[in-house]
């Protein structure tokens, strides 16, 4: 098969590309572009995507003896990912701005042109297992390191952007591995330290990216019933969940901590609780993406919400107009906020996944 590989310049890129070379691919490499400013550097392995890494890609390729090109996507990248960080923050919503990646560049805009161009799949360096299952359909499972699974992030691509991915680190059973891996290749990039974080906030300081793009809008820190506890410079610097940068001029009558249980964007209001008030007791999705026939009755199944959280057991089925609804049978789901990605499992196999349109207090739980 023709293959382009998607180099993003670490060591999980170049290992993948170089195991596709093994299997007797036809590979070319390219690294996205995804800044508009590529003169911008950083230190140490806070974001990805750098002019930094674009040189480390291009090592790695030398290497491999494959072809290597960078194409500039970072107007897509700004108009489609930076553009639904801001508005889904500025709604009240959190999101993910990985999954809205892999939705958009990776899997939408990269993998169109490799089409395009003739090629067959796209390789990236993912920690998941993609093939098909009994039934001939794409299968997404998680990795074998659980420790690195990133089918949370990958679901959103559905089967058949799946059908044309490849992602050879998913029987990798460490990172540890992919290191001494790369190190026995003679790729440099071998003892480079993982990106981690929002890769187009280099710094770190997210709230601050935020109060730059969004600017100041003071409003009220509330309880659940109205009694104005503090104020705030921006609702949309907080998520569900969130305890510590309250700054509240008074404690909770039990003297607990309290918690964002809520924002309200018309209202510019942070609503805050006790923790027992996170509790979920049912899950809506919307524009839900199925890797099975999708489930009109309830079918048995856990859910994550959080890239690195664990999977509660829940029930799920389909609602009109491409909805999901999920309920949960005990308190252990917690914190859950609009614009986060719901994604459902049977064992390591992706059922399906949703975005996140509301959260229901376990109070309210039906029997």
């Amino acid at each position: 098969m023709r293959v382009l590989a998607a180099l993003s310049g670490g060591v999980d890129s170049a290992v993948a590309a170089a195991r596709a070379v093994d299997a007797g691919h036809e590979v070319v490499g390219v690294h996205m572009a995804l800044s508009r400013n590529r003169a911008q550097m950083r230190t140490g392995s806070r974001g990805c995507c750098s002019i930094e890494d674009a040189g480390d890609a291009r090592r790695a390729a030398d290497v491999l003896g494959i072809p290597y090109y960078v194409w500039d996507l970072s107007e897509r990248f700004e108009d489609t990912v930076i553009a639904d960080f801001l508005s889904e923050y500025e709604a009240g919503r959190t999101p993910n701005p990985c999954v809205r990646c892999n939705e958009h560049i990776k899997f939408d805009a990269l993998l169109d042109k490799a089409l395009a161009l003739g090629f067959d799949a796209v390789c990236t360096g993912h920690y998941a297992r993609a093939g098909l299952d009994d039934d001939g359909l794409p299968l997404l499972r998680r990795s074998v390191d659980p420790a690195k699974d990133q089918s949370y992030v990958l679901a959103v691509m559905g089967p058949r952007r799946l059908a044309r991915a490849m992602f050879p680190l998913g029987d990798v059973p460490s990172k540890e591995q992919v290191r001494a891996e790369a190190a026995a290749r003679g790729l440099s990039v071998s003892a480079k330290p993982d990106s981690y974080d929002i890769c187009f906030v280099a710094d770190g300081d997210t709230q601050g990216f935020l109060r730059d793009r969004l600017g100041s809008r003071p409003g009220e820190i509330v309880t659940a019933d109205g009694t104005v506890l503090g104020e705030h410079d921006g609702a949309y610097g907080f998520t569900v969940g969130q305890r510590k940068g309250l700054n509240l001029g008074r404690p909770a009558p039990d003297g607990r901590p309290r918690y964002v249980l809520s924002i309200e964007p018309v209202q510019n209001r942070v609503v805050v609780g006790s923790a027992a008030d996170l509790t979920v007791g049912a899950v809506d999705g919307e524009d839900a993406v199925w890797f099975v026939p999708a489930p009109e009755d309830w079918i048995d199944c856990s859910l994550q919400v959080r890239a690195h959280g664990g999977a509660v057991p829940v029930r799920a089925r389909t609602t009109a107009g491409g909805g999901l609804r999920i309920e949960v049978d005990d308190d252990r789901l917690r914190g859950v906020a609009p614009g986060q990605s719901a994604v459902l499992y049977r064992g390591d196999r992706v059922l399906g996944q949703a975005t996140v349109s509301a959260a229901h207090p376990a109070a309210a739980r039906t029997a």
